[in-house]
């Protein structure tokens, strides 16, 4: 099968029961990435021994299996499978999503018809099955994305971008483990790189963005390191203090905003909620 000189990189902490559907949606693309690295994030309850049960079910050195001694989080583990890339181009996918079936052929193409772009991501959907639809794509349309659109809402989730790795200095936040990817998109916007988003939904997750299980549960802690992001770019003179305070303030209305939208959901009966 064809292959684009893309590394995908997939985080894994205690997937096993979720990874098999992750790594079936790469399998499945129309134009595969040239390898998987699957970064085992200190599990420590098997997933590390699925992983390359997994690895052995496909051809040999398709998917690399990489193991950090303890769980440092996915900004950690995603850095490690940047290190460890050997293609030109890299892709993220969390253990618990899946990629649409042409998500690379069309990212990659459009990246390899504009090289001035560095970064591209896609729309997503949130998906209440456990199946990876092949759904039509329709007409490929991109938008450029602002710093100030970016600075005000992360719409893309790593599961969602692919960029040109030698373009770019910027790496995952080490030791953060919420909204991380919101700092990096928000690094490399504010050295220039431009930032284009595709308008087919090309990655599926399987939970909501915030107020369900795992990580999106802790409202407040990314609440935090939202909050915190703004400070880093004030502090790397990529945004003005008042910037920095204004964006805090919206930033805090989301938050109490979010909190309703998850004790609704909390209630009884409750149905979902938009």
């Amino acid at each position: 099968m064809d292959s684009a000189p893309v590394s995908a990189v997939i985080p894994c902490y205690r997937c096993a029961g979720t990874i098999g559907r992750a790594i079936g949606s790469i399998a499945a693309q129309t134009l595969r990435p040239a390898e998987v690295i699957l970064v085992d994030d200190g599990s420590g309850d098997g997933t590390l021994e699925r992983l390359h049960a997994i690895a052995a079910e496909h051809p040999a050195g398709w998917i690399r299996v990489l193991s950090q001694p303890q769980n440092r989080g996915a900004a950690d583990a995603r850095n490690a499978g940047w290190a460890a890339a050997t293609q030109p181009y890299l892709a993220f996918l969390d253990a618990d999503d899946a990629w649409h079936p042409r998500k690379i052929e069309l990212q990659y193409g459009y990246l390899q018809a504009h090289p001035e772009v560095s970064l591209c991501a896609h729309r997503h959907e949130v998906l209440l099955a456990p199946d990876v639809p092949d759904r039509p794509v329709g007409g490929v349309v991109a938008e450029r994305i602002s710093r100030g659109s970016l600075l005000l809402s992360n719409n893309f989730l790593a599961p969602t971008v692919m960029m040109l790795k030698r373009e770019l200095q910027q790496r995952f936040l080490s030791g953060r483990r919420h909204v991380d990817d919101h700092l990096l998109w928000l690094q490399i916007v504010c050295a220039g790189h431009a930032f284009m988003r595709l308008s087919p939904k090309l990655a599926y997750t399987y939970k909501r963005p915030f107020g369900e299980s795992g990580l999106s549960a802790q409202l407040w802690m990314m609440e935090k390191a939202e909050l915190e992001n703004y400070w880093i770019l004030r502090r790397e003179g990529s945004i003005g203090t008042s910037a920095a305070l204004a964006l805090s303030v919206y930033s805090l209305a989301k938050f109490l905003r979010r909190l309703v939208i998850a004790a609704l959901r909390a209630k009884p009966g409750a149905g979902p909620t938009a």
